[in-house]
C-alpha cells in the first residue's frame, strides 16, 4: 500500500485497543486483524496526548450518526470516502436492504480484501469495493458500480480532509453536495489550522511529514467551510463537549472564541431543499 493508506491501519489499531477496554464505547473485532503489526507501530510512532481517545470519540459518535441516519431517514446508500480499514459493514447494525460503498485506492483495497477474506457477509446488506483516486474524477466509476445519484445517499469522509489542499477539500465537498439528492447527510471531521500549527505537535507532525502522510487543511470556522459548499449544518462538536465526550475526554475545552487553540471537530450536515441538484443531476 501506498504510505499514506498506511495511517488507515494506525487508526484501527487505536480501535482495536477501545475494543480491548471493559468499558469499551464500541466493540470492532475486525480491527486487529486490518491494523496489522505496521498498525501497532505507527500508533506508538505517532503517539501524542489526546490521540487514542480522540479516535474513540471519532469512531462513536460517527458510528452513532450513521445508525441514526439510516433508521430515521431511510437512507440505503452509504459511501465511505478514503474508506480505509473501516469495518463498519461488518459492525454495524444496518437494515436491510443498504448499499455500502466504499471508496480507496486499489492497493489497499486489495489488502483489505486478503485481510478480510475469512470473514462471513452479514446478510441483509451489500458491500461494494470501488478503486478510485479521490483527486480523480471518482463519480463515475461510483456510478458505474450502482450507487444512484438520485437517491438519499449518506456520504462520510473520516479522516481525510485534513490530507488534502484547501482547494481539493472544498471541490471534494462541493461535489458531495452537487451529486446528493434531497434527504442526503454527510458526516466527517476536520481539524483547525492551529492544529497544523501547534508547537506541541511538531514531532507528530514531521514524523507524519516523514511517513508521507503530511496534513495540509485546517480551518477555525468548519461551518463556514460547510455552508460554502452546499451544506447546511446541523451540527459541529468538539471531543470533549456534549454530544463528543463519551467520557473519553481527558482535557477541558476552550470556548470557540478563544484564539490560536488545536481543535478537532465532528460535524452532521444534511442537504438543503434547494442546491442545484437537478441541474448537476441532469
Amino acid at each position: 500500500m501506498e504510505a499514506v493508506s498506511r495511517t488507515a491501519q494506525w487508526t484501527a489499531a487505536a480501535r482495536a485497543l477501545e475494543t480491548e477496554r471493559e468499558d469499551r464505547l464500541f466493540a470492532d473485532p475486525y480491527a486487529r486483524t486490518v491494523a496489522d503489526q505496521i498498525g501497532f507501530e505507527l500508533l506508538d510512532r505517532y503517539a501524542g496526548g489526546g490521540t487514542v481517545p480522540f479516535l474513540a470519540i471519532r469512531t462513536t459518535y460517527l458510528d452513532r450518526a450513521i445508525v441514526r441516519a439510516v433508521e430515521e431517514r431511510g437512507i440505503r446508500q452509504v459511501v465511505f470516502l478514503a474508506a480505509g480499514m473501516d469495518t463498519r459493514f461488518f459492525r454495524l447494525p444496518w437494515p436491510d436492504g443498504v448499499t455500502v460503498y466504499e471508496l480507496d485506492r486499489p492497493a489497499l483495497l486489495e489488502a483489505k480484501a486478503e485481510m478480510l477474506a475469512k470473514e462471513p457477509k452479514p446478510a441483509g446488506r451489500d458491500r461494494i469495493t470501488v478503486p478510485v483516486d479521490l483527486t480523480q474524477d471518482w463519480t463515475g466509476p461510483l456510478k458505474e458500480a450502482g450507487w444512484k445519484s438520485e437517491e438519499p445517499v449518506l456520504w462520510v469522509v473520516e479522516g481525510l480532509l485534513f490530507f488534502l489542499p484547501e482547494q481539493a477539500v472544498r471541490t471534494l465537498i462541493s461535489t458531495l453536495s452537487a451529486h446528493a439528492a434531497p434527504g442526503s447527510v454527510l458526516l466527517g471531521d476536520v481539524i483547525s489550522k492551529a492544529a497544523l500549527e501547534n508547537p506541541l505537535a511538531r514531532g507528530f507532525m514531521k514524523a507524519l511529514d516523514e511517513d508521507g502522510n503530511p496534513w495540509l487543511f485546517g480551518t477555525e470556522e468548519p461551518e463556514a467551510l460547510l455552508a460554502d459548499c452546499g451544506w447546511a449544518v446541523r451540527e459541529v462538536r468538539q471531543p470533549g463537549e456534549d454530544g463528543a465526550d463519551f467520557g473519553r475526554w481527558p482535557y477541558p475545552v476552550p470556548p470557540r472564541s478563544v484564539p490560536r487553540v488545536p481543535r478537532s471537530f465532528l460535524f452532521t450536515c444534511e442537504l438543503p431543499e434547494a442546491n442545484g441538484y437537478e441541474e448537476a443531476a441532469a
